[in-house]
């Protein structure tokens, strides 16, 4: 399976629009974060977690021209906005699954009334073919099994998803237990470390690692990395040997 980073940003971005902030000044390019976003990729198959506003041009950046479903982790926008540009699939392939809470189902049937509706449907507009997904109930997508992990975003729930040794977690500030134990044994973690401030809804970098020290996988990348974490190769180079910061467009292969 191939692990492409699309993006690993926060909500703005980094630059953020109009910032004087040195790390969006910056000139590394692993210095610039998309939203968060990653593309997992087998067997002629195409599975996208998330589908933010910078969905097109990612896309577009790697050349994805079938996509085999879509996993939304929560309906926040940086996490959906980008949903209208599934369009160009659709034509080619006819209705795009999606993969997503009741609640996030929701939420995006009332953002993107037209892409729902049966009635009087606006005839350049896309359609999904809605999968509603729970806690404790794996799903098959293109043959692979799919473990959903809840977790706590502030107060609101979020899905991380395992795919056999490969585990993704964003916006996340804390996990049960039991939820834990299913990510035990991953030789790939990705996971959201937001700066190395505090936040009241994600972790912070001594909280990610932390964490990643709990669950112990072999390797771990931090993603949802705002400009306030500092610059790339600094943050990099002072993390253990199994952990690192993740960048868009790396790739992974597992």
């Amino acid at each position: 399976m191939k692990i492409v980073f699309l993006g690993t940003g926060t909500s703005q971005g980094i630059p953020v629009i109009g910032s004087e902030h040195p790390v969006c000044l910056s000139s590394d390019p692993k210095d610039k974060r998309l939203r968060v976003s990653v593309l997992l990729s087998w067997n002629g198959h195409n599975l996208v977690i998330d589908c933010g506003p910078d969905f097109r041009q990612q896309m577009l950046t790697h050349r994805v021209t079938k996509l085999d479903g879509i996993l939304f982790t929560h309906e926040h926008s940086d996490h959906i906005a980008g949903l209208d540009d599934i369009r160009p699939y659709f034509f080619r392939q006819g209705d795009i699954p999606i993969y997503a809470h009741e609640r996030v189902v929701t939420a995006l049937r009332k953002r993107f009334d037209y892409i729902f509706t049966d009635e009087n449907r606006y005839p350049g507009a896309p359609a999904v073919a809605v999968n509603e997904i729970e806690k404790n109930r794996n799903f098959e997508v293109c043959g692979q099994t799919i473990v959903p992990i809840e977790a706590n975003h502030n107060r609101l729930k979020v899905f991380g998803f395992r795919i056999k040794d490969f585990t993704y977690l964003t916006d996340v500030k804390s996990i049960s237990e039991s939820e834990k134990t299913k990510i035990e044994g991953s030789k790939i973690l990705v996971v959201n470390a937001l700066r190395k401030e505090a936040h009241h809804s994600h972790f912070n970098l001594e909280e990610a690692l932390t964490f990643v020290d709990s669950v112990k996988p072999e390797k771990a990348y931090f993603t949802h990395i705002s400009h306030h974490m500092g610059f790339h190769a600094d943050v990099e180079e002072s993390l253990p040997d199994n952990v690192h910061l993740a960048y868009d467009n790396l790739i992974l292969n597992l």
